[in-house]
């Protein structure tokens, strides 16, 4: 990934390359691995100029006119000669054989090399298969495909331009998650070059906007009012050299003010920051690179690292339903943690400080919380510290 090639390295003597990576500070960049910085809006004008509208156009009925037209013009042949070639030469007439073939199934008589080390390696596997069992990340890769591709509005206005600009975002985990931190995105997007950067902000779950803040030990059935995100709602993103700060709301603040007046405070080689509302840009008026690493900032300290991967034009394959942008089109299976006494349910609760948990932070389901630290009428037993927990695989 580009944020792993652009981990440090010393120069030359291992120390100082081991004690940069350890503090994961970024000495240089490698050459190559993302692109220059250029305009997103600009990338698309630029296409829409030199692309033919039958490569542009979403509906396949335009293009299939269209295409007809171009080869009527470049053979010069009437245009039910055209029909009658497309129709010859068309793809349903390869088939040599008068049975139906099914694909699916794999012929025994193959004289093909490749078919039949398939057919073995398909014997082998299910020579050796005990359970039948789907794969959970290949079924939830399958439900954010079946949402995303191919989609149709359900009405017309509700249509994407054609020419539209898509991005391609990757939101990786935040920093405090040591675990596939920096190699595997915590879920893949995809946004128009029309849409605001707040839309993008608000498409972006974490664990972190849906804690509970405060200590019920003694109040359990107390049903908290507001979750973090209900009540901190700053967040900034950066992307080359500008904050571009949620000011939506009268509670935002601006996150990034401390960070620049510390730049500002000494000459740290930094270079000049600048702040802009996020509400006022669209990703076409963003100049970027590919696959360099951008922050978002949100809850005070909880930083994602943002990778822009692909910016391309929409083609007809695409969702087409501007409604349901931003998409996600990737999402791993979070592993939930289960109760540390039943070890079947998950876990809804944490306690410090306890004194019927053999270690500090307990983890337990609400059944097992309250039979061990309350009494039948409901009173506190013991001493502890309970909070909420909200466990990352509620995102499954």
């Amino acid at each position: 990934s580009s944020k792993g090639n652009n981990m440090a390295a010393g120069p030359s003597g291992t120390g100082t390359a081991g004690a940069a990576s350890l503090c994961r500070i970024p000495d240089y960049e490698l050459l190559n691995v993302n692109s220059k910085v250029f305009c997103v809006g600009s990338f698309g004008s630029l296409w829409r100029e030199k692309l033919e509208k039958a490569h542009l156009a979403l509906e396949e009925g335009e293009e299939v006119v269209q295409v007809e037209q171009q080869l009527a013009t470049q053979l010069e042949l009437p245009a039910d000669m055209v029909e009658e070639l497309q129709l010859v030469c068309g793809v349903d007439t390869l088939n040599c054989t008068e049975e139906e073939t099914n694909t699916e199934v794999i012929p025994e008589n193959t004289e093909l090399v490749t078919l039949a080390i398939r057919r073995k390696v398909i014997e082998k596997r299910e020579a050796r298969l005990v359970h039948d069992r789907t794969c959970r990340q290949e079924t939830f890769d399958y439900e954010h495909e079946m949402q995303t591709v191919g989609r149709k509005p359900s009405h017309p206005e509700d249509s994407i331009a054609a020419g539209e600009v898509i991005l391609t975002i990757n939101v990786y985990s935040p920093i405090i998650f040591i675990k596939h931190r920096e190699k595997k995105p915590h879920h893949t997007l995809l946004m128009l070059g029309s849409q605001k950067l707040t839309e993008l902000r608000d498409a972006i779950s974490c664990v972190s906007d849906l804690q509970i803040g405060g200590e019920f030990s003694n109040t359990p059935d107390l049903a908290p009012e507001h979750i973090s995100k209900d009540l901190y709602k700053s967040a900034f993103f950066f992307f080359e050299g500008t904050f571009f700060n949620d000011t939506r709301y009268s509670e935002c603040r601006d996150l990034s003010r401390n960070i620049i007046e510390w730049a500002e405070s000494h000459d740290r080689g930094c270079g000049k920051f600048s702040t802009a509302k996020m509400e006022d840009y669209t990703f076409n008026d963003m100049c970027i690179k590919v696959g360099y690493p951008y922050l978002y900032c949100h809850q005070g300290d909880c930083e994602h690292l943002i990778i822009i991967s692909d910016v391309r034009i929409a083609h007809r394959d695409d969702c087409l339903d501007k409604t349901l942008y931003p998409c996600v089109i990737k999402k791993p299976w979070m592993w939930t943690r289960k109760c540390s006494v039943c070890k079947l349910f998950i876990v809804r609760w944490v306690t410090n400080n306890d004194s019927f948990a053999p270690e500090d932070p307990g983890f337990f389901c609400d059944m097992c919380f309250r039979m061990l630290h309350y009494d039948a009428d409901g009173n506190k037993m013991g001493v502890f510290l309970a909070y909420p927990y909200v466990d990352p695989g509620i995102f499954n």
